[in-house]
């Protein structure tokens, strides 16, 4: 058994340690989607649709022939407990921030350094957040209400993101904070307001244990090696914060969340302290 158990983690080690190689030898166009919001959409059967988005531009071509490609449905059964990829080390501090309406979601991009996440020994800078909603990853099949995503990069400019899933309840404190600067952004394309000094300390976590694997961009052009972290605990946000930040953008979507891509053989890691019961 516990041979077993050294088997898997090491295949998952390898596999981790072989797809950060590939990440490192590609070009992450940038930490935002397609510059025109109009070039695509996320209506399921339309021409700029989901399962398009792949023929639209040459180097978008990820998004239809990856096989790394996010997000994941998460699923108990293809998931292994790996203790070995310990606690989420990360240090985080107050920083100037923008608010900015992109379009198709809402994004607070901080102007300067707020701190850094490290993974593999790898510094990850925090660069930006933004919401989709419903939620993108999804666990066992179920869709939670809105996903966060914290977008950080390292210096060699590839990605890794912090993803936080919300349901239907108590407004969330952090977002709350912001949401008379997205009032005044409401419905203007590249519209920026100036928020001052913002924590990401303040983002509520609440829970040790997290999900990881190497995936990609959720919006073209769906740029492969993302590390992915999904923070399994499941937060709660207010059906009003919801519906702010969906009437923000001006894109006439009731949603902005790219359906689940085939895992493809990938391997889904779970971490939790050993004091915990899966």
């Amino acid at each position: 058994m516990e041979q077993h158990k050294l088997v898997v983690i090491s295949s998952f080690v390898a596999f981790f340690l072989l797809q950060s190689t590939l990440a490192a030898s590609q070009e992450v166009a940038s930490l935002l989607p397609a510059e025109d919001e109009k070039e695509f959409s996320y209506e399921t059967g339309s021409e700029l649709g989901p399962e398009h988005w792949g023929e639209i531009h040459k180097e978008w071509v990820a998004c239809g022939d990856g096989h790394m490609q996010s997000p994941i449905d998460l699923s108990h059964k293809r998931v292994r407990i790996l203790p070995n990829l310990g606690h989420l080390r990360r240090s985080y501090r107050p920083a100037m921030a923008i608010v900015e309406n992109r379009g198709h979601d809402i994004m607070l991009k901080w102007e300067d350094e707020a701190g850094a996440l490290w993974i593999n020994g790898t510094k990850y800078a925090l660069k930006q957040l933004h919401w989709h909603s419903p939620s993108e990853h999804t666990i066992n099949g179920r869709r939670y209400s809105l996903e966060l995503h914290m977008v950080h990069e390292s210096a060699d400019k590839n990605i890794a993101v912090v993803g936080i899933l919300y349901k239907m309840g108590r407004h969330d404190p952090f977002l709350a904070k912001l949401e008379r600067y997205i009032k005044k952004i409401a419905d203007k394309h590249d519209a920026e307001e100036v928020v001052g000094t913002v924590d990401p300390r303040h983002i509520r976590k609440g829970s040790r244990k997290y999900y990881r694997y190497m995936g990609s961009l959720t919006t073209p052009p769906c740029t492969e090696g993302v590390v992915w972290t999904i923070i399994k605990k499941v937060r709660t946000v207010s059906r009003e914060q919801v519906a702010l930040l969906r009437e923000a953008v001006h894109d006439d979507s009731e949603m902005n969340a790219r359906p689940t891509q085939q895992i493809n053989g990938r391997i889904v890691g779970l971490y939790r302290p050993q004091q915990f019961q899966y």
